[in-house]
């Protein structure tokens, strides 16, 4: 799904890139299929003249080279590289807001589609944003923003260089931190997530580190009664970050 060219990132599809165009991301070039523009690519080339935005007609057999699908729904556009925003940017986001802290915080999660997965759920919860590592993480790519379905635009993401670092700041700034864990003491519906809130999730394969583990100030568990003994990272997060928002619904 995601393509690279020199320092662009490919966002494709209609709805993605609906998104993308209403968010304001930097664009620098949509392309269009050649051919009748009808249903909501008319709606598409709209928004693409009245934000002034380059376009450019290509053949459909192009399209599905520069996308690398035949699923692109015949639009795709080459976005600037990701902006990241700083963990005082989150932390503002939930001042303006006038609501208590709700950040999520990924440890080392490696697969692009369980990180657009985790945006999009942190855009229908409300989270104010995301911190993810420099190293050892997937990145912000195209691949991530069409898994987002345009969240990536709406979620503030801050890139930093030591999560256990991140962690600090956070708790410093008032947040309780919780991570995610086969082994926790806490059923997630038992927790509370009210106030000023983090929660960790952990790698696809090793979970949350050992130092990660240790500066969280609770651990929860997703009990389980099937034979597979632990769910999809995207998955336990959004079975999590909805039991937060469950919490904020009441208040």
């Amino acid at each position: 799904m995601n393509r690279e060219n020199n320092s662009e990132e490919i966002i494709y599809g209609r709805n993605a890139v609906t998104e993308a165009i209403k968010s304001g991301m930097p664009i620098n070039k949509v392309l269009i299929s050649s051919g009748e523009i009808s249903g909501s690519l008319k709606s598409i080339m709209a928004l693409i003249k009245e934000k002034h935005i380059v376009y450019q007609f290509v053949d459909k057999n192009k399209l599905n080279d520069i996308t690398g699908t035949k699923n692109h729904q015949g639009v795709a556009l080459y976005t600037a590289p990701a902006e990241y925003c700083d963990i005082d940017d989150i932390l503002q986001k939930a001042k303006e807001a006038n609501e208590p802290p709700f950040v999520i915080i990924l440890d080392e999660i490696q697969d692009p589609h369980n990180f657009g997965a985790i945006i999009r759920t942190a855009d229908a919860v409300g989270a104010h944003g995301i911190i993810i590592p420099k190293r050892r993480s997937v990145q912000l790519t195209g691949t991530v923003a069409k898994t987002s379905a345009g969240a990536s635009a709406h979620v503030p993401i801050a890139r930093v260089p030591n999560i256990p670092s991140a962690i600090d700041a956070l708790k410093e700034a008032g947040l309780w931190i919780a991570g995610t864990d086969l082994t926790g003491a806490v059923p997630f519906y038992k927790a509370d997530f009210k106030g000023p809130i983090g929660i960790v999730i952990g790698s696809e394969g090793n979970g949350m580190g050992n130092l990660v583990t240790k500066k969280c100030d609770f651990i929860v568990t997703i009990p389980m009664k099937g034979e597979v003994s632990s769910l999809n990272a995207s998955v336990a997060a959004g079975v999590v970050l909805y039991e937060v928002f469950k919490g904020r619904l009441s208040d």
